[in-house]
């Protein structure tokens, strides 16, 4: 049992001498220049760090997620209004466990740790962490003792989603229980006086109920932020910072058609008019009718020129025997980068390069290059729709990222704001090597054709049903493989069709769909008796983990 009661303070102790090595301290650039009214997230290495960015967000409050190894002199440079710390894999009491700067307890400024970032606090601050006797893992009822400040309008006996095997034995000095579970006598603590606060689950996933009033909490009342985090001043802001660092030069985007570099096209296109320039390079495993109604859709409708680029006869050749996928995709991405090079040498010179890069994608790698005489950051490699790896030194561009701040839900509401059509801005992911990796083994034309013609069935026939957004992701698969049918009485030989049709949030995880049966009866008669060369349709019923979405 815990060894301070809720009505009770615990003896004062005081806080451990803990340091982050001098050669471990990161180099911290905020991608919050305006200093708008922000939460930082410190990540201890938790899955769920990004999703705590996104839920503080949704409350219209700006957040950003920090390395753990954050210093307090950083993060007054920065200005949050808040601090979180997050989730982590570690127990607080191993050796070589990661902990914060301990003087950011003396910034002043509203914490919130969450799992393994409130036994860190407890453990900074002087009280105790220890194995628990019963671990608490999926959902649990949580027990409210102190309704207030965190846990206003969260209901007694809400649902929380637990992962913990550790718990607070002893509270620090001048904390108090503000909730507790069956199984576990500290499942929220507060310090009020110094606006410290704690839980133990976590309230950012979606099976914690109330978890985002509990957010909402923290961000507006404890925190004192503005919701001053919408779209239409992300859009107002990014376009006088792109016309600020362009100037009157040219800037060349790669557009593959999906969701990031459509939204970025029409953002710049905003900003800079016909100083942009967009490259659509067709390598052919595009779906049926997708390239052609790209390129008329941005000209015709949208009033954006596309150099189109048919380069399919070139990435076909380039894989022509190739059964391994990851073999596939280094040869798309290599002659992806070929043809880049040679066409905008053709089309340029260009100044800058606007590449899709999303904030998870800032989140999960440190890979700047900065130019040493200019200080900017410089294109060494494309982020692009066939993920390829670095594009030519000698091939130098200054890089323009006005999405680099955002999530994904954020950039498909930039898109709505901007005025994408639907089709595009609720476009079902789709991967960079398209086709190729819907097809085991070899790709070959008439595959390639096979595979088209399935895959528009399916789309039409799911739109036609009202589904489409549904499922994350409905799409064909073609097997390198041959079965016996029958089909007018004679005997075939012919392709299976695999569908996949999932769910899923983030696409980190997906479960199978549960499709209704008249949908998947049209979608397999159709596919038998209108696409020459298949005589069977199969249904894929894995869900990731253990299996991934995509087949390669």
């Amino acid at each position: 049992m815990i060894s301070v009661p809720s009505h009770q303070q615990a003896p004062e102790t005081q806080a451990p001498e803990t340091q982050i090595p001098e050669a471990s301290v990161p180099t911290v650039t905020s991608l919050n220049p305006n200093h708008r009214p922000m939460i930082a997230i410190l990540d201890f290495g938790s899955q769920y760090s990004e999703l705590i960015a996104r839920r503080v967000r949704e409350t219209q409050v700006y957040s950003e997620v920090l390395s753990y190894r954050t210093t307090a002199e950083q993060l007054k440079t920065i200005n949050p209004q808040g601090i979180i710390l997050s989730g982590g894999p570690n127990s607080v009491y191993d050796v070589g466990a990661p902990v914060c700067d301990p003087e950011i307890w003396n910034l002043g400024i509203p914490v919130l740790g969450v799992c393994y970032g409130m036994q860190l606090m407890v453990q900074q601050l002087g009280g105790q962490v220890e194995t628990s006797k019963l671990g608490e893992y999926g959902k649990a009822s949580l027990l409210i003792d102190d309704p207030t400040d965190l846990l206003t309008n969260v209901d007694h006996e809400a649902i929380m989603w637990m992962s913990h095997g550790d718990s607070v034995t002893k509270l620090p000095d001048g904390f108090k229980v503000l909730a507790h579970t069956a199984n576990t006598p500290c499942a929220a603590i507060a310090h009020h006086e110094k606006s410290f606060y704690g839980v133990q689950f976590h309230p950012e996933v979606v099976h914690s109920i109330g978890g985002l009033a509990l957010i909402r909490n923290f961000v507006y009342h404890i925190c004192e932020c503005e919701p001053t985090w919408t779209t239409d001043a992300f859009v107002d802001e990014a376009i006088r910072d792109i016309r600020a660092r362009v100037g009157k030069k040219r800037v060349l985007l790669a557009l593959s058609g999906g969701v990031d570099s459509s939204t970025l096209a029409f953002l710049l296109h905003r900003a800079i008019g016909d100083q942009l320039t967009c490259m659509f390079i067709d390598q052919g495993f595009m779906r049926k009718l997708e390239p052609e109604r790209l390129v008329k859709l941005f000209a015709e409708e949208f009033q954006i020129d596309v150099a189109y680029v048919n380069a399919r006869d070139r990435f076909l050749a380039k894989i022509e025997g190739v059964t391994d996928p990851e073999e596939k995709r280094k040869r798309i991405g290599h002659e992806f980068i070929q043809v880049f090079e040679e066409e905008s040498q053709r089309l340029g010179p260009f100044d800058y390069l606007a590449q899709g890069t999303l904030y998870p994608d800032v989140i999960e790698s440190a890979d700047t290059n900065v130019d040493p005489t200019t200080g900017e950051r410089v294109a060494v490699k494309i982020k692009s729709h066939h993920n390829v790896g670095g594009l030519p030194k000698d091939l130098r561009f200054k890089l323009v990222e006005p999405l680099r701040k955002l999530f994904k839900d954020e950039v498909r509401k930039v898109g709505r704001l901007l005025g994408l059509p639907d089709e595009i801005v609720q476009r079902h992911p789709f991967p960079g090597p398209g086709l190729a990796i819907r097809i085991l083994g070899e790709v070959t034309a008439e595959r390639l054709n096979i595979l088209r013609d399935a895959d528009l069935i399916v789309r039409q026939e799911i739109n036609r049903a009202g589904l489409y957004h549904d499922f994350w992701q409905a799409f064909a698969v073609l097997l390198p493989v041959r079965s016996v049918g029958v089909m007018g009485d004679q005997r075939t030989y012919a392709y299976p069709i695999v569908l996949r049709l999932v769910s899923s949030e983030d696409g980190m995880t997906a479960d199978w769909s549960r499709a209704p049966y008249e949908l998947l009866e049209k979608i397999s008669n159709r596919i038998v008796n209108e696409v020459k060369g298949v005589n069977r349709v199969v249904y894929d019923i894995t869900s990731k983990p253990p299996g991934t979405i995509e087949w390669e």
